[in-house]
């Protein structure tokens, strides 16, 4: 699977993942918001900002338990979760 198939791929799962009706448990949303995060934005300084300090610090413990993946890898893996929870692969 080439890079732009990951890419084309990632944005279904997008798709899927933002018009579901479905509704997800506090952990699969916060791996879902992590990967995503660190596909589009690959940033290890990345702090979260506009919720609660709670909720922030949710967020940034998620964002920190994918600080190493590549792109490609946090791709992949939105891909994946999204199969799962959304498509029961």
């Amino acid at each position: 699977m080439t890079s732009e198939d990951v890419d084309r791929e990632f944005l279904r799962a997008y798709d899927k993942a933002s018009t579901t009706s479905k509704k997800f448990p506090p952990d699969i949303m916060l791996k879902l918001y992590a990967y995503y995060k660190q596909a589009t934005e690959h940033t290890r300084a990345y702090i979260p900002s506009g919720d609660s300090e709670v909720k922030n610090a949710f967020k940034l413990n998620a964002l920190l338990q994918v600080k190493d993946m590549s792109q490609l890898e946090a791709k992949k893996a939105y891909i994946e979760l999204v199969k799962k929870i959304i498509l029961d692969k």
